[in-house]
């Protein structure tokens, strides 16, 4: 029981803690912004993708400390993971495709919590920045489709 104690107490909960707090505040004023343009996906879907894909980088760290071959496959699976939950964005209608910045933008916050889990935090803020940026800028330069 002792040793489990010192074990648990010997875990570096403080740092991963702070990287999940991180790739969480990013993504959020992008889940906000979605969550105002009444999308599919908002304030709870960007955060926990972007924590989810930092998570995933930080528990697999013991693992793949001298093997980036085995961090690359881990990226992978994380690309292709959050490329298909934003295809789930996607809603093909009539005339129109509806849902593909929210897709974007998903793919975008797991790419944040990728680069958080890394410790490439400037990376990410910028990721963070151009994609809320692009969400909220690019807006008004959107087309509406046509009546028919």
């Amino acid at each position: 029981m002792v040793e489990t104690f010192h074990y648990l107490n010997s875990l570096p909960v403080v740092p991963h803690a702070i990287a999940l707090i991180i790739a969480y505040v990013l993504a959020f004023p992008i889940g906000m912004e979605r969550e105002a343009e009444e999308r599919s996906a908002g304030v709870r879907t960007f955060p926990l993708v972007a924590m989810a894909s930092c998570g995933f980088i930080q528990g697999a760290e013991q693992l793949v400390t001298d093997n980036p071959e085995a961090l690359a496959r881990i990226v992978e699976g994380l690309i292709t993971g959050v490329g298909f939950i934003g295809g789930g964005a996607i809603l093909q209608l009539k005339d129109s495709v509806r849902g593909t910045a929210t897709a974007a933008s998903i793919w975008a916050t797991g790419a944040i919590g990728v680069a958080v889990g890394l410790e490439s935090y400037d990376v990410a803020f910028i990721i963070s920045l151009f994609t809320f940026l692009t969400l909220r800028l690019m807006l008004p330069l959107k087309k509406e489709p046509k009546e028919k």
